[in-house]
């Protein structure tokens, strides 16, 4: 009998380590708009808002490799313990700072929002880690990894919902407190699962010195492939995220009328994730990663042809079919292909790929918004991902080597 996702939720351990991930990650979904609502409203300042969450969010983007590193060196209980409690931590002085008009100046409210996001856990990298040892079979950890990216997916959708019903009831602040609350109980969960326990930190002299040699080089190197189709996918959703905002209000519908087609890039991206598990793959991994990337592109390209809000919705919903495949994809490949010691690092390279992606997205929508129509735009960012794509497709044939087949059947050895 194939394997399924009750199988992945029945293997040993799976669902309380798994929970309990999810708990402490619902807190990356509800804290960033939580400041931005809380600064706003006591600073009275856009700018100011928007000064303190690139810190917080540049910090916790651009460091996640580093925290991984230090899980992948000292294993996670001994890493992920301080690093929640100094979170946990800077968040409750975050709590005060902005409880009120007047509290705490801007600089020191933008110093502590940057030392938060440098500590943030990196629980995403350390849980689809530990599912390398919770689902060995690799029809397993494809699904495994799909279920992640599913369920990440509508913690983020969540997550904003919670804190609007939040608000309504409290001041933004509180929105924060309950984040350091969630990744406080989440991460004791985690770190108190007993496969979570069984891991060790692979040193130096175990593993071998040659093997350490180059060290953020040597591990970015080994999953550059990966890495690259993640950037290219941040990148279509940033710009998207912005484009369609553009798109709403040129068509009269106003920014209320975006909600739709990025819903559906969402609905999207959870069904597509969902079926990726589902489905035994006859083609690899390697494979299939740059079609999932060009199939996106493609989409995207379609969308600048859209002539009213309708129409988006639906090529954002074939947009988003190709997401989460995309970055469950680049995950297993980067986990397959990341050193012994670096694995819990391979997974956050990806993922701040991502974030990097979005952010340079984001940015250069907007210039380009102001220059041409939304659909040249829309266009434009699709062409992009789809010389990205043609990229990561050369970088698998470059040395005339077959693709590693992960995830389709084939054995995979694997070193925790």
């Amino acid at each position: 009998m194939p394997a399924s996702y009750a199988h992945v939720l029945r293997l040993p351990h799976a669902r309380t380590t798994f929970a309990a991930a999810l708990l402490g990650r619902l807190s990356y979904g509800i804290v960033p708009l939580s400041l931005m609502l809380a600064v706003t409203r006591t600073s009275g300042s856009y700018t100011v808002a928007g000064a303190v969450m690139a810190l917080f969010s540049a910090t916790s983007v651009f460091l996640s490799p580093a925290r991984a590193a230090l899980i992948d060196r000292h294993g996670p209980r001994r890493a992920l313990v301080p690093m929640t409690a100094a979170y946990a931590g800077l968040l409750g002085l975050l709590t005060a700072a902005v409880w009120r008009p007047g509290a705490a100046p801007p600089l020191v409210v933008g110093a502590v929002a940057a030392a938060a996001g440098a500590c943030t856990p990196p629980l995403g990298p350390a849980m689809r880690a530990v599912w390398g040892r919770i689902a060995p079979d690799p029809d397993l950890l494809r699904r495994a990894y799909s279920l992640d990216a599913v369920a990440e997916e509508l913690l983020f959708v969540t997550g904003p919902l919670l804190v609007g019903l939040l608000v309504a009831l409290a001041p933004p602040a509180v929105g924060i407190a309950a984040g350091a609350v969630l990744i406080t109980a989440g991460a004791a969960g985690f770190v108190l699962s007993p496969v979570v326990r069984s891991v060790r930190s692979v040193r130096p002299e175990r593993a071998g010195a040659k093997e350490h040699e180059g060290g953020r080089g040597r591990v970015l190197r080994a999953v550059r492939r990966p890495v690259l189709a993640a950037l290219g996918v941040g990148l279509a959703l940033g710009a998207v995220d912005l484009l369609v905002v553009a798109f709403a209000e040129g068509h009269g519908s106003g920014g209320g009328g975006a909600a739709w087609p990025l819903a559906a890039l969402s609905a999207g991206s959870a069904v597509g994730g969902l079926l990726n598990g589902a489905v035994s793959w006859r083609t690899s991994a390697g494979v299939r990663l740059p079609l999932l990337t060009a199939g996106l592109g493609l989409a995207v390209l379609l969308a600048g042809l859209a002539t009213g809000l309708g129409t988006l919705t639906a090529v954002m919903a074939a947009a988003g079919f190709f997401v989460a495949p995309a970055l469950t994809t680049a995950y297993l490949l980067a986990d397959a292909a990341a050193p012994a010691d670096a694995r819990v690092r391979a997974g956050a390279w990806v993922n701040t790929a991502v974030n990097a992606g979005s952010t340079a997205g984001t940015a250069g929508a907007g210039v380009l918004a102001g220059l041409l129509p939304t659909g040249w735009c829309l266009a434009a960012t699709g062409a992009a991902t789809l010389l990205v794509a043609g990229t990561v497709a050369r970088g698998a044939t470059r040395k005339g080597g077959a693709p590693h087949p992960v995830g389709d059947g084939v054995p995979v050895a694997k070193t925790s």
